[in-house]
């Protein structure tokens, strides 16, 4: 069984996979109480599917980006799991965790965070096929709707945490602006915990000692 936990943002989720069926899963929004709810919530779905960390192969955690605190507690739960129980962890950035639950698309696919003041995060995507899915392009960056917006020259489709203020932005734009459903933007564990089990067969771990969250910039400095 792999426990998979994704507290990057305000979107807090975790699931429990046995490699080829989902045994649990719970997908919620915190006021930013990663670090009271994440434990009782594991408690809640070992006791309903009647595991105990013993029975846990491994455990996957998104890296981000997203909040400094929300990965944190993540991330440091998932190395405490493994390095208590000897078992591997596998590190997945957040907004590949996005990706993974939309359908091919002919175009372009932007995931995207909310990164507070008026700024996401986005990462753009390539679909490579049926069995890779949607190939990562470039490097994720902190921008702005408008930004995004007015750097779309193709087929585009946005998918992810869009706010009132990105879909006005989008639904106003080019008509090569595509907006995914509000369910595929749902980043939910179980989908970490599909691409986890990938990484898993073949031998994709991360060291528990040296995984590291992915920040977009450094924690508590300003910026424009």
């Amino acid at each position: 069984m792999l426990l998979a936990l994704d507290t990057a943002t305000r979107l807090m989720s975790l699931a429990l996979h046995d490699g080829y069926r989902l045994h649990f899963e719970a997908t919620w929004h915190t006021p930013n109480n990663h670090s009271i709810e994440l434990t009782p919530a594991i408690q809640r779905a070992f006791a309903q599917v009647q595991i105990t960390p013993a029975d846990l192969a491994a455990v996957a955690v998104s890296l981000g980006p997203g909040s400094f605190t929300g990965l944190r507690i993540g991330l440091s739960t998932a190395k405490g799991l493994a390095l208590a129980q000897n078992f591997p962890l596998v590190g997945v950035p957040t907004l590949d965790i996005v990706a993974y639950a939309v359908p091919a698309f002919e175009g372009r696919l932007v995931a995207v965070l909310q990164a507070g003041r008026g700024r996401v995060c986005a990462q753009g995507y390539r679909w490579s096929g049926p069995v890779s899915g949607w190939a990562p392009t470039g490097q994720a960056e902190i921008t702005t709707w408008a930004a995004l917006v007015d750097g779309v020259e193709e087929p585009t489709l946005f998918a992810g945490e869009i706010d009132d203020n990105g879909q006005a932005l989008l639904a106003e734009s080019t008509p090569l602006v595509h907006v995914a459903p509000g369910a595929w933007g749902l980043r939910r564990a179980g989908f970490l915990a599909e691409i986890a089990w990938a990484r898993l067969r073949t031998g994709q771990t991360d060291d528990p000692a040296l995984a590291a969250p992915i920040y977009l910039h450094q924690p508590g400095v300003p910026h424009p």
